[in-house]
């Protein structure tokens, strides 16, 4: 798209609108504090690389790594403990975080944004109908897509409509009710 602003031509990128993915849909969702998260994970990450590195050098410098077997091993226990539990429980607390959302309406599909475990998005694509609400609340997880936990915050949704139609909220709910009064008449 060309348009003039006092005689120079200026050209405008956007293809879209702002919140139309070309692949993914209309988004639906946005996870405001995914940044946060995505520094968390990376400051762990770091810092358990710095461990890694490190780790044979202050073992030379303070005269561990010529000391007693056990020394060594609860040296390295306490410093790999923290090194590689850390990272991976910060992984695991978070994999389900929907950082976006987007919803294709001709398709009825739903694509999540998550990080994985080497930081970068992962797109997971499901329909409505497999979206699974757990019986028991739990703590990280709003949903399941497919076999997949799925925690959304569900006051982030812009237009109520779209949490309800994916929780399945929206359907009827159909009671027989002929199937209901037979076990009463046999009593």
């Amino acid at each position: 798209q060309v348009t003039s602003f006092q005689g120079v031509a200026v050209r405008s990128l956007c293809t879209s609108p702002p919140h139309e993915h070309p692949e993914h849909g209309r988004l639906v969702y946005f996870f405001f504090l995914a940044k946060a998260v995505l520094g968390v994970k990376f400051f762990s990450y770091s810092t358990s690389i710095f461990n890694l590195f490190m780790m044979p050098y202050i073992m030379l410098k303070t005269g561990i790594g010529f000391e007693s077997l056990l020394m060594q091993a609860a040296f390295c226990g306490l410093i790999g403990f923290f090194t590689f539990v850390t990272p991976v429980t910060l992984h695991i607390l978070t994999k389900g975080y929907v950082i976006r959302l987007y919803y294709k309406d001709d398709m009825d599909t739903y694509t999540a944004i998550t990080y994985n475990a080497v930081l970068g998005e992962k797109a997971t694509v499901f329909h409505q109908k497999d979206v699974k609400i757990p019986d028991i609340t739990k703590m990280f997880t709003t949903f399941y897509a497919k076999t997949k936990s799925m925690l959304v915050n569900p006051t982030l949704f812009p237009n109520p409509q779209d949490y309800n139609h994916l929780m399945g909220y929206d359907k009827s709910l159909y009671f027989n009710l002929e199937e209901e009064k037979e076990p009463g008449e046999r009593k």
